[in-house]
């Protein structure tokens, strides 16, 4: 990614502290409701609206890249935004974690008897955070559109993105809009960009890819192998998360078949207990994949519940995350060639395509069941748009609003 953040006047990428990263993704892992679009959008306000550690363009260039590859797109994005900031693994790894962290300790704790959430009032508030997610991604759909797609052309190429996923769905929905994003806009955009510096990558980056990329296909080979029940319940833990974690495209969701089939259909968990602890996780903040800590703590059993939660969360996680660290610095290196940056263009009116359909399925249709849903999600896009109130707020004010109208109407 070749352009500086916004907030450094030099031009020289700043730094933060491992522990300042954390601090600011743990903030973010407690407040991040709706699903992967929402977290989307709420990473463009925290990081490009409001820190202004990077453009809207270089924003979207990592979108794109994680929604090329498997894993979790929202926790990838987030994992390069403190990889960048931190210039390093470790800020990388504190972004992960202080994501991660507040809703993997939810669900561990669900699994060990944890009462589950029950209620009007519960439901009410579970309710109005999805209204929160309705509001949190048309401002990011909002915002990214009059960015990254501001000519007819462009406008264009999103409208097309946003049909291609509508009518193909999944996974080959959102990765063929990205690629004929792409393709659309080195056809389009011919003439019209400039090569850019690569940024400061170096031959010692490269050779980090390469190791990240041999030790992501090292342990799928060796989690292919791994049969149900390993000598070692750590490894056959490690095997079937590993082997989900590795095969997702498409989001969170997705993963879900590939865990059923892993520890429901092989007898570890039981097919109620399975249902219920997916209930919990549509509930909490962060990413879906912390699901992994509920069902490691409850398949633990050779090993303890905390052993085998914490087993499971990094075995699901760190196949996406090997693969995005060992894309990085080559997508750096494409995203400076002039062909490449109409490529790009193209693929990022893709990416306000993809988030338009995300934001009517499943955000809108989850959320939105009648016309005071509405209103509510709508005053929530006027607060974030208009007033400009921080996230957090605009949080507090829709859940109140659209929980009290859960229950008094």
């Amino acid at each position: 990614m070749a352009m500086p953040p916004l907030d450094d006047a030099s031009g020289q990428h700043r730094r933060d502290g491992v522990l300042a990263i954390f601090a600011i993704f743990l903030k973010l892992g407690l407040s991040a409701f709706g699903g992967p679009a929402a977290h989307l959008g709420y990473f463009r306000n925290e990081f490009v609206l409001h820190r202004r550690w990077l453009g809207e363009e270089e924003y979207a260039d990592l979108v794109a890249l994680c929604q090329f590859l498997p894993g979790p797109a929202s926790s990838q994005v987030g994992f390069c935004l403190g990889l960048l900031r931190g210039q390093g693994l470790a800020g990388g790894c504190a972004a992960w974690l202080g994501f991660t962290l507040p809703s993997a300790l939810i669900l561990f704790a669900c699994a060990l008897g944890a009462a589950a959430l029950s209620g009007p009032w519960a439901a009410a508030g579970l309710h109005g955070l999805k209204l929160v997610a309705v509001a949190v991604v048309a401002h990011a759909v909002w915002g990214m559109a009059r960015s990254l797609a501001p000519d007819g052309p462009r406008a264009g190429i999103a409208l097309a993105a946003l049909a291609i996923v509508v009518f193909a769905g999944g996974m080959f929905g959102q990765v063929a809009a990205i690629g004929a994003g792409a393709l659309a806009g080195m056809w389009l955009g011919r003439g019209r960009a400039a090569a850019v510096a690569p940024g400061p990558d170096t031959r010692a980056s490269h050779k980090k890819s390469i190791v990240a990329m041999a030790l992501f296909f090292g342990l799928l080979l060796a989690a292919a192998v791994l049969p149900g029940r390993a000598a070692s319940p750590e490894m056959s833990i490690f095997g079937a998360f590993y082997r989900a974690g590795a095969l997702v495209f498409g989001g969170g969701h997705v993963v879900l078949p590939l865990l059923r089939a892993e520890v429901v259909d092989t007898g570890w968990v039981a097919a109620d207990r399975f249902l219920a602890g997916y209930g919990v996780a549509q509930a909490v903040p962060g990413p879906l994949f912390t699901f992994a800590a509920y069902l490691g703590a409850g398949i633990g059993a050779g090993t303890g519940a905390a052993t085998g939660a914490v087993i499971a969360l990094v075995a699901i996680f760190l196949p996406g995350l090997l693969l995005v660290y060992a894309a990085l610095p080559f997508w750096r290196r494409f995203r400076s060639w002039p062909k490449a940056q109409h490529a790009v263009r193209g693929a990022n009116a893709a990416v306000v395509g993809i988030l338009g359909a995300a934001l009517y399925d499943p955000v809108w249709t989850s959320a939105v069941l009648d016309a005071k849903d509405a209103a509510v999600a709508l005053a929530g896009f006027l607060l974030l748009t208009i007033w400009k109130l921080p996230p957090l707020a605009v949080v507090v004010l829709v859940v109140f609003a659209g929980g009290l109208a859960q229950i008094l109407f």
